[in-house]
C-alpha cells in the first residue's frame, strides 16, 4: 500500500481514469466486432458498410479521449476497410 499523500491521490486518479478508459475501450470493441462480422457475412452490403463506417467513428472518438493510440485506430480502420472493398468487389 502506498505511505504518501501524492501515491494515495495518484491511485485515486488512476482508478478514475481506468473506469473511464474501460467504457471507450469496450465501445470500440463491440463496433469493430460488429462491423467485421457483418463484413465477413458478407450478406447485406449496405449493413456492412455503415457498420464499418461506425466502428470508424468511434475509433475516432477513442484516439480523441486518449484511449488508444491514433496508429492503433488508423491500422483497424484500414483492415476494417480493405475487407470492405474486398466485399465489394467480390459482389
Amino acid at each position: 500500500m502506498a505511505n504518501h499523500k501524492s501515491a494515495l491521490k495518484r491511485i485515486r486518479s488512476s482508478a478514475r481514469r481506468r473506469a473511464r478508459n474501460r467504457v471507450y475501450k469496450s465501445l470500440t470493441r463491440t463496433e469493430v466486432k460488429k462491423a467485421r462480422l457483418l463484413v465477413e457475412s458478407g450478406s447485406d452490403l449496405k449493413a456492412a458498410a455503415d457498420q464499418v463506417r461506425a466502428a470508424a467513428s468511434q475509433l475516432d472518438k477513442a484516439v480523441s479521449k486518449g484511449v488508444i493510440h491514433k496508429n492503433a485506430a488508423a491500422r483497424r480502420k484500414s483492415r476494417l476497410m480493405k475487407r470492405l472493398a474486398k466485399l465489394q468487389q467480390a459482389s
